[in-house]
């Protein structure tokens, strides 16, 4: 497996059966794994949920609730969908097999089960697992700055904004854009324009430091900042923190017009929804400050006070229109 000594995958068991746990806790003990078990089919959804194991091992036959059930309501929750299941268990005929894996199993052991067998397919399937997830990670990394790309800021942000708008916590956003960095471009060149946005993005992730809020590069020389649960005023200090962290770099920009070195412009924007009700406009409200923060001299944050922005019912076509 891939990064083998940095990466240890979890494996969550479900069977009513202590003798059978047991077994798996007796054979997995030495490996590079983290298990847990759980006895009840209740309690195993309430820990799949919460620990996001890698892989559930899943017995049929339980009371309360069967495996199929289990793992109909895994699939079910966008929380464990992904979780690949196998289920381990002593119905064995042909059409118990074919209904687990219509509900979305990834494979069906029989037992009694021969444990070299089942370690190699449970291996595997982790092994599927952990590279699916690194493709699914690069897929969200801008290539050249290693932050949140354009297309994972449009996912978060379409969640964010619904789900803000279901509460009364407000949500705030950062645009930012490098000064004059196409004259960057242009005297320094393009490897050391690269080089550039990569210092920036790192500085700008240094400051960010609450595990909800994202920094993305939006395109280009632009980045934008979530801050979930952020007030106005918050929003704006942290802004403030993140204009002098670029300028605190010190990085030389002989042809930039307001400082000897690379400098940075933000606008500011907070939405405060009310319940039931959905705002539109919180990312070109951020931009036009940030318009207003290049025409004022660049260099700095503008964020005017919080104003009463368009409310509208939430539409798919209102999220789509901030790609």
């Amino acid at each position: 497996m891939n990064n083998v000594d940095t990466y240890t995958p979890t494996i969550l068991a479900i069977d009513d059966m202590p003798v059978n746990l047991d077994i798996l806790v007796e054979h997995y003990q030495y490996e590079k794994v983290n298990l847990t078990v759980s006895l009840c089919p209740l309690d195993g959804l309430k820990l799949a949920e919460s620990l996001k194991p890698d892989l559930i091992l899943l017995d049929i036959m339980m009371p309360v609730m069967d495996g199929y059930e289990v793992c109909w309501r895994l699939k079910s929750n966008p929380k464990t969908r992904d979780i690949p299941v196998i289920f381990v268990t002593a119905m064995c005929e042909s059409t118990d097999e074919q209904k687990g894996l219509d509900l979305g199993a990834v494979d069906y052991i029989s037992k009694p089960f021969v444990m070299p067998i089942l370690k190699a397919r449970v291996r595997n399937h982790l092994e599927l697992k952990h590279k699916t997830d690194k493709l699914l990670e690069l897929a969200s990394i801008d290539g050249l700055t290693g932050v949140a790309n354009r297309g994972y800021f449009n996912q978060l942000f379409a969640r964010e904004f619904k789900r803000h708008c279901r509460s009364t916590q407000p949500l705030s956003m950062i645009m930012i854009d490098v000064d004059y960095f196409k004259l960057y471009n242009d005297h320094y060149g393009h490897v050391m324009g690269d080089e550039c946005l990569r210092k920036i993005a790192n500085a700008l992730q240094k400051k960010i430091k609450r595990p909800a809020d994202l920094l993305a590069r939006y395109g280009g020389e632009e980045f934008v900042v979530i801050l979930p649960q952020t007030s106005h005023k918050s929003a704006l200090r942290i802004a403030e923190i993140l204009c002098r962290s670029i300028d605190n770099l010190q990085l030389p920009h002989e042809k930039s017009t307001c400082a000897a070195n690379v400098t940075i412009s933000l606008g500011c924007a907070t939405a405060e929804p009310e319940q039931h009700q959905q705002c539109e406009g919180l990312l070109n409200a951020a931009d036009s400050n940030l318009y207003a923060a290049k025409l004022q001299g660049r260099n700095r944050v503008i964020g005017e006070a919080v104003q009463p922005i368009d409310v509208v019912k939430y539409t798919e076509s209102n999220i789509r229109m901030f790609g």
